[in-house]
């Protein structure tokens, strides 16, 4: 059995710690909600309220991470203030101001989970070589929090960089429907599955394949009017009407080391 700390039990953080408690891990969740600790306990999850500031870290973060030998760190940037001025590095501080709990305790590995926003928009076939060239302000954060992390010699640090993320609760779909003039008709999708991001971070941590950089996209990239068209007739929506004007934005995320290094095989007919 091994204990894992997640840092943000949210859309993807609790589902994945219901998976490795079933997988016989012990798990300690965290949340900044106390009206949620209830529902981490339930799912016997092993429940504590954590905030992460750019100022300072919650002293229960000590007892979070106690006895714990991986950290999974799952929370966002959520870069949306009114005056941009007051976001910069804001995120990054937060790292910042948790690595000195992480290098303090028993965790030897951690686990980033990370956005393939840090490539921007790229033309072309983009792979873990890629450097990263974020266009904004949370691409940015992340980039430097990556850094942080990989650079501290008290830990092991893999990131991970989901794409899109989408699930059975969650698609961009019924936030396009029915609208008009919608941009980049022909740009590829780079979207990813709640039940594969799950499936990834597991074999991660099963293979132990730390000190590594992973894009996580599922091998399937029609264009974008092409799949939201499709997807709003599944679904019974409007259909959202797309511009007629091309993009230049031709950005593939290739998932040929999760494939092949991973073994890893995505569920496609969830897409």
């Amino acid at each position: 059995m091994t204990k894992i700390s997640i840092l943000g039990c949210g859309w993807l953080g609790l589902p994945l710690a219901k998976n490795l408690i079933a997988k016989g891990n012990a798990v300690n969740g965290s949340t900044t909600s106390e009206n949620k600790l209830s529902v981490l306990k339930d799912a016997g999850i092993n429940s504590f309220l954590v905030t992460v500031e750019s100022e300072s870290v919650s002293e229960n973060t000590t007892n979070f991470l106690a006895e714990s030998e991986i950290l999974i760190i799952d929370i966002p940037p959520k870069l949306r203030t009114v005056d941009p001025n007051s976001e910069k590095k804001a995120f990054v501080e937060k790292i910042k101001n948790l690595i000195p709990f992480i290098a303090k305790s028993t965790v030897k590995k951690v686990l980033f989970v990370s956005s393939t926003s840090v490539y921007g928009d790229e033309n072309g076939l983009v792979t873990e070589e890629t450097s990263p060239n974020p266009d904004n302000e949370s691409g940015k954060q992340l980039v430097l929090a990556e850094k942080l992390l990989q650079e501290n010699q008290n830990f092991d640090t893999t990131i991970l960089r989901f794409g899109g993320l989408i699930g059975a609760d969650r698609h961009p779909i019924k936030f396009l429907a029915g609208k008009a003039n919608l941009d980049n008709p022909d740009a590829p999708i780079n979207l990813i599955h709640q039940n594969d991001c799950i499936g990834i971070i597991d074999e991660i941590i099963n293979q132990s394949k730390w000190n590594e950089v992973f894009n996580a996209v599922a091998p399937f990239h029609p264009t974008r009017e092409d799949y939201y068209t499709q997807k709003a007739i599944e679904m019974n929506l409007p259909e959202p009407k797309f511009s007629s004007e091309k993009s230049n934005i031709k950005k593939v995320v290739s998932s040929e080391k999760i494939e092949n290094y991973l073994n890893y095989k995505f569920c496609l007919d969830n897409y």
